[in-house]
């Protein structure tokens, strides 16, 4: 094993993975969707802070100082949080990992920024895709998706299934992480598929957060994956 590689070993994701999305919370602040998350047993958050137009992108000076809220109301609870595609603010701050889109800067271009102790995380949608992730030294957590039908972006990419969540714990074994759609009623036969962790949005973020996060987290301890956040 590569001294990158020994650096970046983790043992296997927590079983729920939590996206603070903040579209999805209206107008509820993210660090404190972040610390409710965190509160509840949450040990895996990414901080998604992208409106919907017509509102405005979020500046960058406030940006910045959301995530450092948010990283502290995560570690008060003994969270880890991960940014969405800002390199530049995982680079900046002691987060635990950075999730990069198909758009966003490549992993290898992104390592240099983050170091060699923060996890990358890559997102996939088709064989292709999923084929380069599972090869590349950069990417520590692979992620597939859209599983189900989701509303969590404009322009969803197609719907790829439980069996191409199958097709991929086959292709990696890397950190397998599956999103789009997930909730407490589906999330047992994600895990049962091959996911190490779900990823969830909408779940985890209308209503009552914490409320949500029990929920998820009883259904992941029900599925035999509890105990581990």
């Amino acid at each position: 094993m590569s001294t990158a590689a020994a650096v970046r070993e983790r043992p296997r994701p927590p079983a729920v993975y939590s996206i603070a999305d903040a579209a999805a919370l209206g107008g509820r602040p993210l660090p404190e969707a972040v610390e409710a998350m965190a509160a509840a047993g949450v040990r895996w958050i990414q901080l998604r802070a992208k409106p919907r137009p017509p509102a405005p992108p979020i500046p960058d000076r406030e940006l910045y100082a959301l995530h450092r809220r948010a990283l502290a109301a995560a570690e008060r609870h003994g969270a880890a949080l991960w940014v969405d595609d800002r390199v530049d603010l995982a680079a900046l701050l002691p987060v635990a990992g950075v999730h990069l889109g198909q758009r966003d800067l490549p992993p290898a271009a992104a390592r240099p920024l983050v170091g060699e102790g923060t996890w990358i995380g890559r997102s996939t949608h088709d064989e292709g895709k999923l084929a380069a992730a599972a090869a590349d030294p950069q990417v520590d957590v692979v992620a597939v998706g859209p599983v189900f039908p989701t509303g969590g972006k404009e322009r969803p990419d197609p719907v790829v299934g439980l069996d191409f969540v199958r097709r991929a714990r086959r292709a990696t074994d890397k950190p397998l992480v599956a999103i789009g759609g997930i909730d407490e009623t589906n999330l047992a036969a994600v895990l049962a598929a091959g996911a190490d962790a779900v990823a969830v949005l909408g779940a985890a973020c209308r209503g009552d957060v914490a409320a949500a996060s029990r929920r998820l987290l009883a259904a992941a301890a029900a599925a035999g994956r509890g105990g581990e956040g």
